[in-house]
């Protein structure tokens, strides 16, 4: 069995939302200048590298990250690798993409995740993600889970609808992951969000184990 750890480290130079508070780590006690202890203080957004949704984040119905079932978080999932001519995942792109028979998570590789391998600091608003008729496309198969490997599951500027369609449906969205050394394929997804009372995302760590 192997792992691929698919979080993206957290550090000030990450790329943050635009207009989302920056990411400041910083070290505020330290050893050597004669404290007890090391201690570090961390100041961010909730939604910053590898994150998840709660459908608060877009229906404002108090349905927040502490209630998101850890069985759609937790289980067999299919990683899919578009090639880097691909725009947007719409419902065209996914009608011509192998799909597993009732497949409940599912994770996009994308040209997306060179970024993050390169180590970009700058945020880019050309990413690829789901347009409203492909997140109802996989509304209509029965998906629980979505990742991306960008900041948004949905194009930039156009947030909303995406967004809506699936949390509505009860669909717990995954953003943010590095899927770039990830061969297409099944794999065992492990995804813990934070337990954050009340917020609408949670920073996450999300592995993958291949299946033997």
């Amino acid at each position: 069995m192997a792992f691929y750890d698919i979080s993206l480290p957290i550090h000030p130079d990450l790329p943050v939302w635009p207009g989302d508070p920056p990411i400041e780590l910083k070290q505020v006690a330290a050893i050597a200048q004669g404290a007890n202890a090391n201690v570090s203080h961390l100041s961010a957004g909730v939604h910053i590298g590898t994150h998840v949704d709660a459908p608060h984040h877009f229906l404002d119905n108090h349905q927040t990250v502490e209630q998101l079932p850890l069985e759609a978080m937790i289980g067999l999932c299919y990683v899919v690798q578009y090639p880097d001519d691909v725009e947007m995942i719409t419902a065209e792109v996914l009608e011509r993409t192998p799909w597993p028979s009732g497949i409940q998570r599912v994770l996009f590789g994308t040209r997306n995740s060179k970024y993050w391998a390169r180590g970009e600091k700058a945020f880019r608003r050309d990413f690829v993600a789901i347009p409203e008729d492909g997140a109802q496309w996989l509304v209509e198969k029965g998906v629980r889970l979505v990742g991306v490997d960008y900041l948004s599951v949905a194009p930039f500027g156009n947030s909303r609808p995406t967004h809506q369609i699936l949390l509505k449906a009860g669909v717990v969205i995954l953003e943010g992951v590095n899927l770039s050394e990830v061969p297409r394929g099944f794999y065992e997804l492990y995804c813990l969000p934070l337990k954050l009372v009340g917020s609408d995302g949670a920073p996450a760590r999300a592995v993958l184990k291949t299946i033997s």
